[in-house]
């Protein structure tokens, strides 16, 4: 029985931790905040969607970055035997649109409270309120772990250490990096980080006037120059700033090797369903229905009441002007408008609205098939640290879970 330490208390530092102990290992798991898993509480707007129903093989496809590295990771310890992990410690759960699975009470305190329980059972000692300053290694004919350096300068040895310290985002649940700096200190390469599944700024005046409004069932475009770097189906919220909601968030995930060259074109599909040639004759049929009616007061059926006077300022037709005055170069005008809604992005916004950080750990200086650093022997890292990122739907707390789970099954 080898003594394990795992440095952060989040989803892969949990996995990490029970599945070491299940090895049987001494587990040591050690976590800064006042309780496990904070940012767990808030994932999924407090639902925790804890993972995708899909099929596995679809889960390289959402991944960003590092799919071909996932590969042992995601086939021993699958989406369908996270689900089964959870359901066979009493957490029930649901799938929903998009096959993303929660826990069928709709709290994400339930998912915290069975791994708490789990760890208890696996008899993990859990200390909260305490920091790791510093990794410790020894140097024998490789250079290996020997324990770690408190904040207090308490030193504890282990024969092997878990980094599981999660990313730069949401910084207010204790994710602030200090699993990169650990990784340098030790001669690890960290690529660069960024905030990714994030809301994205606009420039446009009339952003703000639109805040709080959802679009649902609208195709978005995002454009540099003539490139299209991202097109999908679905829903987006506007607010002070900018715009944000799921296809936003997934967007600046796909272009996020663009942050440095801004600004990008955006084009809304209002009307995704309908053909230029049907959206015409659409509107053709609520002009003839207001024919007598002024233009502001004709297009009540078309959108949501928050976007008609941004829709007419930049239809270019007079407010005041009959319907049956409007021209039909105006009115093909009006069609391309409602096909190609322009938003101007000019920047992300920073890591504390992201859901995860982009970058982390060179996947080149880890072994995929154990999460082992191939520079230090006994040093792990799982989850948020390394440089994986996936798309939104329960894919990146997959991740956490398989990386977590092959780490820490993996110590000798």
């Amino acid at each position: 029985m080898g003594k394990v330490i795992i440095v952060g208390g989040g989803a892969a530092g949990m996995m990490a931790s029970i599945w070491a102990a299940r090895g049987g290992h001494k587990a040591l798991l050690l976590e800064k905040n006042e309780k496990l898993g904070k940012k767990i509480y808030i994932t999924g707007k407090g639902r925790c969607n804890l993972t995708n129903a899909c099929e596995t093989e679809e889960l390289f496809k959402q991944a960003l970055r590092g799919s071909k590295f996932l590969y042992s990771a995601f086939y021993s310890f699958t989406n369908k035997q996270v689900i089964a992990f959870f359901e066979s410690h009493g957490l029930a759960t649901k799938t929903e649109r998009g096959e993303r699975v929660f826990p069928r009470s709709d709290h994400s305190s339930d998912v915290i409270r069975t791994l708490q329980q789990i760890l208890r059972k696996e008899k993990v000692e859990v200390r909260l309120h305490t920091q790791v300053k510093e990794i410790l290694t020894e140097q024998s004919e490789k250079r290996r772990i020997s324990g770690v350096r408190l904040t207090d300068k308490t030193t504890l040895e282990a024969d092997a250490v878990i980094i599981a310290t999660g990313g730069c985002s949401y910084a207010s649940t204790g994710s602030d990096g200090d699993g990169y700096r650990f990784a340098e200190e030790l001669g690890h390469t960290v690529t660069e980080l960024r905030p990714s599944l994030v809301p994205l700024e606009a420039a446009e005046p009339w952003i703000k006037d639109l805040q709080g409004l959802s679009l649902r069932n609208v195709k978005v475009r995002i454009r540099k120059e003539k490139k299209v770097l991202y097109e999908d189906f679905g829903e987006m919220l506007f607010t002070h700033y900018g715009v944000s909601g799921p296809l936003i968030l997934s967007a600046s995930g796909i272009v996020n090797d663009y942050m440095d060259r801004m600004p990008l074109a955006m084009e809304i599909d209002l009307k995704p369903a309908l053909t230029r040639e049907q959206l015409d004759k659409r509107i053709l049929r609520d002009f003839e229905e207001n024919r007598n009616r002024q233009f502001k007061n004709a297009v009540g059926k078309l959108f949501p009441a928050k976007l008609i006077p941004v829709i007419l300022m930049l239809s270019g037709i007079c407010p005041d002007k009959k319907v049956n005055e409007i021209t039909r170069e105006e009115r093909m005008q009006f069609a391309k408008l409602i096909k190609a809604f322009p938003v101007t992005l000019t920047s992300f916004r920073d890591f504390n609205e992201a859901i995860i950080t982009r970058g982390g750990v060179s996947l080149r200086e880890v072994n995929p098939s154990t999460m082992e650093s191939k520079l230090v022997q006994g040093l792990y890292f799982a989850g948020e640290t390394l440089d994986l990122d996936a798309l939104t739907g329960g894919f990146n707390l997959q991740i956490a879970w398989s990386t977590g789970y092959l780490a820490g099954s993996s110590i000798p």
